[in-house]
Order: C-alpha cells, then sequence, then structure tokens
C-alpha cells in the first residue's frame, strides 16, 4: 500500500481562520490513524498578499491545538525547502516541460487585450468571459504567433504568462473521497495561468508540482478548491503522473449559525465570537481579533468542537480526546453538506472540558487571573474557591470574573433581589445573624448553617424566606456557589461587616 503522507499548505496572507484549522485537523488525524506523515507547507507565491508574521501565527496555532507537524517549515525533512517562495526554479523546470510537451504555451497579452476580449465576449452574449480552447486563437500567444515573433519578443523582455492549453473536448473525472465522482467537461475549463509575469508559479502549478515531488497521497482541503481540482488532474495527466495522482477530498464548507452562507469574520464579529485560533493583531490597521486561547476556550475542547463541524463518529459519544478522535476519524464520515457554526456548542464542549480538570490544575486558572490583578492569594484559599465554584463556569475567567465576591464586598446589589427579598424579616434575622456568628469561635459552612437555623428558629422566621437575601448581603446577587461555603471562605471578619454594610445601606429598602 502507498504510503499516507498529507499537508496542510495555508497561505500566510494574514491569521489563520478556524476553517483552515479544521483542514489541518482533518489531514492529522488521517495521518496519524494509518501511521502517516503531517507535512506544514507555506504556500506564499502570491507575493502582493504576503503579510508579516502570518507564518508564525500559523506555527503557533497549530502548536496550541496540538497538531505536531512531522516534516515542512519549521521542521525540514527530504523534499526542503517547504515554502513555495523558495522553489521558483523547480517550478519554471516543470513549466518549461509543459511548454516543451504542447500543453502549455506563451501568452502575451496585456490587460487593456484581455479587458477587451471580455468586452466582445460580453457583447457576444457569451455568459462566461475566459480565456479559453476558442478564444486562445484570437489572442497574441505562441500559438497565433510564428516562432520568429515569440522569439523577438522574449528576446525584447515583454512580459509574459504562461497558460495551459486545456483540450476542447475532453471529459474530465475526478473520484473525491468525500463527494463521489465528479465530472467536468474540458469547455467549461479555462487555459489558467500556471507561471506568472513575475516568474512566480501559481498556485495551480505549485501545489500539483510539490504535491507530486513530496509524494502526497491524499490531498484534503476545502470544498472552495473543488472548482480547480479538475484542472489539477488535467496537470497531472499532461506531466504523465497519473498513477501518483493523490486522492482528494474536498470538506464542506462551514456555515453561518443561520446557515445561510459562508462563515467569515465580518459574521463573527457582528455576533461576538471568535474566527481565529489565536489572537491576532492586523499589522496595517493595528486592529486585534480576540482568539479562541485567549477567549477561554481549551485546546482540546477547541478540537472536540472542530471536529464534529463536518464530521460525526456515528454513535452518540461527543466528548473525545485526541486519541480517541484519531482512533474513531474516517474520511468516509465527512459529511458532504455545509456545516452550520454553533458557538453555544463551542462553549458547551469548553464547560465539559474545564469541570473535568482536577481542582490542582483549575486552581492555576485563578491565581493566574489573580496576578494580574495584583490580588494576593494562598494556594488553598484558591483551591476552596475553585471547589466551590467549578460547577458553575464555562471558561477559566470565570472564577475570577464571577467569583469577585470572594475578594471584594459588593459595591451594589441586585436591585430585582432587593425589591424582592429585602423586607423586614430580613433585618430582623440579619441583626441576630451578625450577633451570633461575633460568639462563634471557628466558622466554617457547617457552623454558618447551623448558627442561621438556630437564629431563624428564635425568630419564628423561616430559613427558606431569608436565604436569598442573605445571599445579596454576601455577594451582591441572588446566585451563585454554596452560600456557606462562600462564607466559610471569605472568614468571620468579613462576613459579619458584609451584613453590618448592608444593614445600613439598605435600611431605606425595609417596606
Amino acid at each position: 500500500m502507498r504510503e499516507v503522507r498529507v499537508r496542510f499548505a495555508p497561505s500566510p496572507t494574514g491569521a489563520l481562520h478556524i476553517g483552515g484549522v479544521r483542514t489541518a485537523l482533518y489531514n492529522y488525524l488521517l495521518a496519524r490513524k494509518l501511521n502517516g506523515t503531517m507535512i506544514l507547507r507555506i504556500e506564499d507565491t502570491d507575493q502582493n498578499r504576503f503579510v508579516p508574521g502570518a507564518e508564525d501565527y500559523i506555527q503557533n496555532s497549530l502548536k496550541w491545538v496540538g497538531i505536531n507537524i512531522d516534516e515542512g517549515v519549521g521542521v525540514g525533512g527530504p523534499y526542503s525547502p517547504y515554502r513555495q517562495s523558495e522553489r521558483k526554479q523547480i517550478y519554471k523546470q516543470y513549466a518549461q516541460q509543459l511548454i516543451d510537451s504542447g500543453a502549455a504555451y506563451y501568452a502575451f497579452d496585456t490587460e487593456a487585450e484581455l479587458e477587451a476580449m471580455r468586452e466582445r465576449l460580453k457583447a457576444a452574449g457569451v455568459a462566461i468571459q475566459q480565456y479559453n480552447s476558442i478564444t486562445r486563437m484570437e489572442m497574441r500567444n505562441s500559438l497565433t504567433l510564428s516562432p520568429e515573433e515569440v522569439k523577438e519578443l522574449m528576446d525584447a523582455g515583454a512580459p509574459y504568462v504562461i497558460r495551459l492549453k486545456v483540450p476542447r473536448k475532453e471529459e474530465v473525472r475526478l473520484n473525491d473521497l468525500i463527494r463521489g465522482w465528479v465530472m467536468v467537461h474540458s469547455s467549461q475549463i479555462d487555459d489558467k495561468v500556471l507561471m506568472k509575469s513575475d516568474g512566480m508559479p501559481t498556485y495551480h502549478l505549485a501545489n500539483v508540482v510539490d504535491d507530486y515531488l513530496m509524494k502526497i497521497s491524499h490531498v484534503i482541503r476545502g470544498e472552495e478548491w473543488l472548482p480547480s481540482a479538475p484542472l489539477h488532474v488535467l496537470l497531472y495527466k499532461f506531466f504523465g503522473w497519473e498513477k501518483e495522482m493523490p486522492q482528494f477530498a474536498h470538506l464542506p464548507l462551514l456555515l453561518k449559525p443561520d446557515g445561510n452562507g459562508k462563515l467569515s469574520k465580518r459574521d463573527a464579529d457582528r455576533l461576538g465570537f471568535p474566527i481565529f485560533p489565536l489572537n491576532w493583531k492586523d499589522p496595517e490597521t493595528g486592529e486585534l481579533a480576540i482568539g479562541y486561547k485567549e477567549a477561554g476556550y481549551l485546546p482540546e475542547a477547541f478540537i472536540n468542537f472542530l471536529a464534529f463541524l463536518g464530521w460525526n463518529p456515528g454513535t452518540t459519544q461527543e466528548l473525545f480526546s485526541m486519541q480517541e478522535l484519531i482512533r474513531e476519524f474516517s474520511l468516509e464520515r465527512i459529511n458532504k453538506a455545509g456545516a452550520r457554526f454553533d458557538i453555544l456548542k463551542a462553549q458547551w464542549f469548553n464547560q465539559h472540558y474545564l469541570r473535568q480538570k482536577p481542582d490542582d490544575e483549575l486552581v492555576d486558572f485563578l491565581l493566574q487571573s489573580l496576578t494580574g490583578e495584583n490580588i494576593q492569594c494562598s494556594r488553598d484559599k484558591a483551591l476552596k474557591i475553585v471547589s466551590a465554584m467549578r460547577d458553575r463556569v464555562t471558561f477559566p475567567q470565570d472564577f475570577w470574573e464571577q467569583g469577585r465576591f470572594f475578594f471584594f464586598p459588593p459595591e451594589a446589589y441586585d436591585e430585582s433581589i432587593v425589591s424582592k427579598r429585602w423586607n423586614a424579616d430580613a433585618v430582623k434575622v440579619f441583626s441576630a445573624y451578625r450577633d451570633a456568628l461575633a460568639e462563634v469561635e471557628l466558622l466554617d459552612s457547617a457552623a454558618a448553617k447551623a448558627t442561621l437555623e438556630r437564629v431563624t428558629a428564635a425568630l419564628g422566621i423561616g430559613t427558606g424566606k431569608i436565604l436569598q437575601a442573605l445571599r445579596l448581603v454576601i455577594t451582591g446577587v441572588g446566585g451563585g456557589p454554596d452560600l456557606m461555603m462562600i462564607m466559610e471562605i471569605i472568614g468571620k471578619t468579613e462576613v459579619i461587616q458584609r451584613i453590618d454594610h448592608a444593614l445600613k445601606t439598605l435600611q431605606a429598602k425595609v417596606s
């Protein structure tokens, strides 16, 4: 059997979209399942769109999610270099091979001549205005010019491109591993540019040559490349590489949450969720886009979520470690239809993975947040806070953001709770409770509860009637972790001070 070699081949034109991360993930899962090789190749032939820092960003993103590269940029390997901009001479050699075999030709058309051709076709009612097997014979290229004219133009340094000579009447067939047989008539394929006037190859030539030379067995890429696949099949044929042609698998689109169209950064910004794995600062505008990592998503949750955007295991299991994904993954279980993006599902995954972690690991998230706020806290106290809050959080930062009351008394009180629960009974109970707590030697959750029940029984007021008001006094809000445990953690002195403050602040609210 053929050795499995897959590649993730992004362009360094900006931050890595989560759709790109999913493509990398599916390549990685297949490679690991079939004991293959995962290659990172940077496709930077379009130098006009190159963005400084993008290549490092791609590598850092893959490291964060746990996609380990076996060969390629940053690692090296037997087929280096792995940046296409460093392989320019290789592509020239193969472009010349196509020229020599009659499968490609030189085209000297200016932009004005190309535009004139498009206008002629439009005026004639042709729906698609393209440079193809018919229009090529009306243009200025090595098929219509004499060899002497071609030589004269080239000797004079006239700019030119190299175009593929697509057959006029041929059916191009492709057996996609996800979509089945794809058949396109060659009349629908234009004579694509293979080498640009600056001497750099286009994606079409470079990726076919590189996939052949690097012995790629499977090309797993986004659906947007499916229209180009027949052209690539033709290139394999013209080079005589049909037996070495990789198997193709074109992944379904990531759709907007409403399912209407492809997911974009604009949609993510509008709906308030990340579209990139890590923070990305645009080097031109300085605009900062928050990444999934910085938004508080765990890499294992992010990967699990992405895996299900287009693939399913065929069972009811939803939580998968990377090793489980590798074991269960198959291209046959990838859907053809687009995958609707649901950020609430991403949050659900994150919540589950976060809550599965032991307190000893979770406490580091809280301590990190506290360090950023210049707040001193012992590890023992932080462990108690994490234990109290672990079943209520979705993101690591929630331990701090939802647990500020462990460190600071309320600055305000939820007015909806005040209006419902703050009354004369509450004032009576809290006044007596404050005095009773002063007599308690060691305030733990059991003592806090027993003392409250003793006070309410003595006053003939049901404990349940004032519990939410007591929570309001201690935390400022009407919900949260176990109230008695909160009081144990903040300590007797702080509890008494908060009760005192509430009695003074809210006395005018008693109806």
